[in-house]
């Protein structure tokens, strides 16, 4: 059973009700939206780019035409 918190402790309880309001919790996250998604195409991306760099490489030499 859960002990009474008392005047002081109903106080404070009350004023810090505000901190679990919906329009507070989450924020960052339903601002961006697929956010999340976009950074992780973005580093398959990146990973497969590097990739294809490192297995097909250009040749060292360059030719001229004169």
């Amino acid at each position: 059973m859960a002990k009474p918190l008392g005047p002081t402790g109903e106080f404070f309880r009350r004023r810090d009700e505000w901190r679990k309001h919906p329009m507070l919790t989450n924020n960052l996250r339903h601002a961006t939206p697929g956010l999340g998604i976009a950074l992780v195409a973005f580093g398959i991306y990146l990973a497969g780019e590097a990739a294809y760099n490192h297995f097909r490489r250009p040749e060292d030499h360059t030719t001229t035409h004169h």
